[in-house]
């Protein structure tokens, strides 16, 4: 049967929920005419930057995280995490649709492009493919990644070949995606001047990045050092200013979507950020990080807080880890024009601005929906979010710190631990102490060679580094440890008569001998706490069955593609 000049046609058989995106823009023109010229090319390749191509990165804000242990979220458990997703998960549905479209127009883009063999020149023709192939590697990544064997194709298929496909093996795929972000690397430049595009750095980051999550360590070693060895990107001096609004583009940042509200080009659930502000500032406090993200931070000596004389129960942010105080606003500090105290006796908390003492709705005692286990997101807040509850930073799909921990993770599970082992990872950990790789006595520096004793550590320090950036869900997925952290009680505040009573023991949110245990994998285990029954509710209760180790296939793509065999327990 003559094959079909667009593929949308056999995209909307893979995906039914997709039938009538917009898979053939008209802006694009005709398509016996279309691709011919560099604008063109750009005008197409500009639709596969937009955050729904980007679904797992983009479709609300921390979109993964609100799955994991790093999340409290009074007592809402998600679907995902309660065990209770189907073959009908409308997020499943959507994370399939939004990939495969963003594939059927990559596809388009790379058949259609010696239409402009005329107008541009060889080099120029193998940049736009590369760019291209780039976006097509990267959907494919998330689709292999979430649901493991699934449908693929990189050419036009006729209706007949659409309807006879059913799965390729992941590994298969996999194969396709290193070749295509080789490609992508060899095609791309280093850097552009005025603008923002995918670039050679991109390609050789998110080739390590799918590397890591089929534990194909040796590639996404020989990825990420192609990337560092670049040298054009290097970590953002301040950890916090990293995340604000106003840090629009930085040498950390490999690959990041643009974010204008004037122009509404970011997350359309993007009003949600006064959910993370505080009530005294106006915002929600709807969800905050975690007990157990809080205990993963180590003290300024490197140990855990288990085992660190320098934890003190009764000023639990002294002596830690000051990225700690970067993702959660310390008690008794300014943050955002108020005195942050959520303590039970704070009735009232200086207004810094006015000098003037105000009813303080960060304490439940004057407001029941204030934090339910007394922390507040700090990182990525700033006035611009307090001010409307919108933000124009970039949606941040990669970054260098991540990078170097990707080396380093895979040069630890190929046993080569060594000095570019620990330079990589102590140049994150030593950036969060404001100093140099070199300057050991002012950070503490990581100079564990145990294979099994540095794997804990290493994991640890992801959590920390990465933490609300949409990488601990997938971190815990690929370590095969969901049984244990996601099936656990995520803890809060118990009553406010309770509280009250503790505070006046002077160990008001934790008790004075309470110490949580990391286990050998890096779970926080706060089941101590049990210990002391006055000291804690619980907010949710994870509930993961193993089969969540993959995403169903969606029951509609089956319906109309009957070789599309369904995952294991769904």
């Amino acid at each position: 049967m003559k094959k079909h000049i667009f593929n949308a046609l056999a995209a909307a058989v893979l995906m039914t929920s997709c039938i009538n995106l917009d898979l053939n823009p008209k802006s694009s023109g005709s398509s016996e005419n279309w691709y011919s010229t560099a604008e063109e090319l750009e005008m197409s390749l500009n639709a596969l930057y937009t955050p729904a191509m980007w679904y797992t990165e983009g479709w609300r804000l921390f979109p993964t995280d609100r799955w994991t242990d790093d999340w409290n979220q009074r007592t809402q458990t998600y679907d995902w995490l309660g065990g209770a997703i189907s073959s009908t998960w409308s997020e499943g549905k959507n994370h399939w649709a939004n990939y495969y479209k963003g594939i059927a127009r990559a596809n388009t883009i790379i058949q259609s492009i010696d239409k402009a063999k005329d107008n541009l020149s060889e080099a120029n023709i193998r940049q736009y493919a590369g760019e291209a192939k780039f976006f097509r590697a990267s959907f494919y990544t998330y689709l292999i990644t979430l649901f493991g064997d699934v449908p693929f194709y990189t050419e036009y298929m006729t209706l007949e070949e659409a309807y006879e496909m059913g799965r390729t093996d992941r590994n298969r795929i996999l194969e396709q995606i290193y070749s295509d972000f080789d490609d992508a690397a060899e095609a791309l430049p280093v850097s552009y001047t005025g603008v923002q595009r995918v670039t050679k750095g991109a390609a050789y980051a998110m080739k390590a990045r799918a590397a890591l999550y089929m534990n194909d360590y040796r590639t996404c070693k020989s990825a990420s050092k192609a990337c560092m060895d670049l040298g054009v990107y290097s970590l953002h001096p301040d950890y916090r200013e990293l995340f604000l609004s106003k840090t629009k583009s930085s040498p950390e940042l490999i690959f990041a979507l643009a974010n204008s509200n004037e122009l509404g080009s970011y997350l359309g659930q993007n009003a949600s950020i006064k959910n993370f502000c505080p009530r005294n500032n106006g915002g929600g406090s709807v969800a905050q990080p975690s007990w157990q993200l809080f205990f993963a931070y180590t003290c300024t000596d490197g140990l855990n807080v288990e085992d660190s004389p320098l934890y003190d129960p009764a000023n639990p942010f002294a002596n830690r880890d000051p990225r700690l105080s970067e993702v959660t606003a310390p008690f008794d500090e300014e943050f955002e024009d108020y005195i942050y105290n959520p303590r039970p006796s704070a009735t009232q908390t200086l207004q810094v601005s006015s000098g003037k003492m105000v009813s303080n709705n960060d304490s439940k005692i004057v407001s029941k929906d204030c934090s339910y286990n007394g922390l507040i997101l700090k990182k990525f807040l700033d006035e611009e979010c307090m001010d409307d509850w919108y933000t124009d930073a970039p949606l941040r799909i990669i970054r260098y710190g991540d990078v170097l921990l990707m080396f380093a993770e895979s040069k630890l599970e190929l046993n080569e631990i060594d000095t570019e082992l620990f330079n990589a990872l102590n140049s994150v950990r030593a950036r969060a102490y404001k100093c140099s790789v070199a300057e050991t006595s002012k950070y503490p520096a990581i100079t564990e060679t145990n294979q099994t004793a540095l794997r804990r550590i290493l994991r640890n320090e992801r959590r920390c580094e990465l933490a609300w950036e949409n990488r601990r869900w997938f971190d815990v997925m690929r370590w095969r440890m969901a049984e244990e952290a996601f099936t656990t009680p995520i803890y809060g505040l118990p009553g406010n008569a309770q509280v009250a009573a503790n505070e006046a023991s002077g160990y008001w949110i934790w008790p004075k001998d309470f110490r949580p245990h990391m286990t050998p994998s890096s779970y926080i285990d706060l089941s101590g706490l049990e210990n002391y029954k006055n000291y804690y509710t619980i907010n949710q209760h994870g509930a993961f069955v193993p089969r969540q180790y993959l995403f169903p296939i969606p029951e509609d793509e089956r319906v109309v593609c009957p070789k599309l065999t369904q995952n294991p327990g769904y």
